[in-house]
């Protein structure tokens, strides 16, 4: 039976309060924040900010990545969770930020990465899941 290793979230968040997305300090602790709330583990973690506005952010996982980049000046935030193991923390993880940051619309696509146990014969596969 195939096994899924990893799941990868990617999602644009649009219609967001640029005063929420302007400033590192509130990308840090949105970030870190998102960490706690879906059990993930931290290795580190590296933040910017773009002058006159922006912010961006990534996370080293045990489980993978997460990582955010910014555009207040568009109320537009791009965020990527990449997680092995349980998928439930993946989830978890995007619903805080997306909770958080209260977009307008936001665009998600979930694929499922690092399919094994299949027949050595089966040809690529790529799965796109809608949620």
């Amino acid at each position: 039976m195939a096994k899924t290793l990893g799941l990868h979230i990617l999602a644009d968040l649009y219609g967001v309060n640029p005063d929420l997305i302007d400033k590192v300090e509130d990308i840090r602790h949105l970030l870190e924040s998102a960490v706690k709330v879906a059990g993930l583990t931290k290795i580190s973690s590296h933040y910017y900010q773009f002058h006159p506005h922006g912010a961006t952010g990534v996370v080293l996982l045990a489980e993978s990545h997460l990582s955010i980049h910014t555009w207040p000046e568009h109320g537009l935030a791009t965020v990527d969770v990449y997680t092995c193991g349980d998928p439930n923390k993946a989830y978890r993880c995007m619903d805080y930020i997306v909770s958080s940051l209260e977009p307008t619309r936001v665009d998600k696509q979930v694929f499922e990465r690092g399919i094994v146990g299949e027949s050595e014969d089966l040809e690529f596969r790529s799965t796109l899941l809608k949620v």
